[in-house]
């Protein structure tokens, strides 16, 4: 589906799919889109570079936990992540203020447009890095699956 909006990006502004930097976390589910996207632009689907630091953020010993079962399994640390989402930091994990550290050091070292394949929790870091949100507000933005997110400025825009 990703692949399709952006061919019609693509297309409606007259660019080659080929003109373009492609990257990926190197979490499997994100290689596995970044290929689909790929083929569906007619590109080779092993034609992009793996980069560190757009993983997901790290929940450490919560990964795999629902918050309501962290509520019940650990509550003063739950109600203290719901109190400020942007600095608190999960037992072994990483704060979105983290995140958005690391996706601000990629995000800088850009010389030309690319396709980033990432998650949810990366594009609230960089959201709250280009000043589209708050940091307070960053990790209750909705990013969705199957959506194109662009980044131009300080404005991003979702495509459907």
């Amino acid at each position: 589906h990703c692949g399709t909006i952006l061919r019609e990006l693509f297309a409606s502004s007259a660019r080659s799919p080929g003109d373009l930097d492609y990257v990926s976390s190197p979490l499997g589910r994100a290689c596995e889109t970044m290929e689909l996207v790929r083929s569906t632009l007619g590109l080779s689907s092993d034609g992009y570079r793996l980069e560190p630091r757009l993983a997901e953020i790290a929940f450490g010993d919560w990964e795999g936990f629902t918050i309501a079962q962290l509520h019940i399994r650990d509550p003063q640390r739950a109600a203290a992540r719901e109190h400020d989402k942007w600095r608190f930091v999960p037992p072994g994990g990483e704060s979105y203020e983290t995140v958005s550290g690391r996706v601000s050091e990629w995000y800088d070292s850009l010389s030309r447009d690319t396709v980033a394949v990432a998650h949810g929790g990366t594009a609230r870091g960089l959201l709250a890095h280009l000043g589209i949100a708050q940091p307070a507000a960053a990790p209750l933005v909705d990013i969705a699956q199957g959506v194109v997110y662009v980044f131009e400025g300080k404005r991003m825009t979702r495509l459907v």
